[in-house]
């Protein structure tokens, strides 16, 4: 489970991230959503420990962020917004390296690489450098590294922007599957067809606060429509008053 509560980001005047606090549950996909400038990056940043809120806290599984964070991120597994492989290692050796880190038993990281290059459909290029990838190999071997550690909590920024069609079904099913082995997932993304297909709760953020949280169907009445893209566009129109 991670708890956010309070957490608050300036950047000079500009203030990112304003009081916000939610939680995603084990066992559920938790979307992250808001326009661009809303917060989500910093947000996203702040739980996986790049950044440090100014006011606030992050839990992963009752483990302060802030305070433990190494015994926090052993908890989590993060497909962030900017990210790259070593290109010089083939995929194989870009997750066993990261295995090596995470700590995870010399015996353990074959067969878990194996189990995900079936799922993530990774076997024709597995063993290739990662210099020649294509974005959807690079995706799926990212996603294959942040969760070799097998955290209870995953976090994913994004992970389906400029995927082709099969990538992002991959993507999709890969999400499914860790919310059916009981994980806490927490997703960030601006494709709302997605967000239904793939969240039990929503949070969605505007000028870095949150303006609305719950269900698809608790979000949609909240907005007074029938349809999840509209409720997002009624729900973070600027009111005047925040930050852009």
């Amino acid at each position: 489970m991670i708890e956010v509560s309070g957490l608050r980001k300036t950047f000079g005047e500009v203030v990112a991230v304003d009081e916000v606090s939610f939680v995603a549950g084990d066992g559920e996909v938790t979307g992250l959503l808001g326009p661009n400038g809303a917060g989500k990056s910093t947000t996203m940043r702040m739980l996986y420990g790049l950044m440090a809120p100014e006011a606030g806290e992050v839990r992963v599984d009752g483990i302060p962020v802030a305070s433990d964070p190494l015994a926090a991120q052993e908890r989590l597994g993060a497909l962030p917004d900017m990210h790259a492989l070593y290109p010089r290692l083939s995929g194989r050796e870009n997750i066993g390296y990261f295995a090596r880190l995470r700590r995870v038993p010399a015996a353990d990281v074959g067969h878990r690489t194996e189990a995900f290059s079936r799922l993530l459909d990774m076997d024709s290029f597995l063993d290739r450098r990662a210099k020649g990838y294509s974005h959807g190999e690079r995706s799926r071997v990212l996603l294959a590294r942040a969760l070799i550690h097998e955290p209870q909590n995953v976090l994913l920024d994004e992970p389906t922007n400029g995927l082709d069609v099969m990538s992002t079904r991959r993507m999709r099913d890969m999400i499914r599957e860790l919310r059916r082995q009981g994980r806490a997932v927490l997703f960030s993304s601006h494709i709302m067809q997605e967000v239904s297909l793939l969240c039990d709760r929503i949070v969605i953020i505007a000028s870095g606060r949150v303006v609305a949280a719950g269900a698809p169907d608790a979000i949609r009445r909240a907005a007074g429509c029938e349809d999840l893209e509209e409720a997002f566009v009624q729900l973070t129109a600027p009111r005047g008053g925040g930050p852009a």
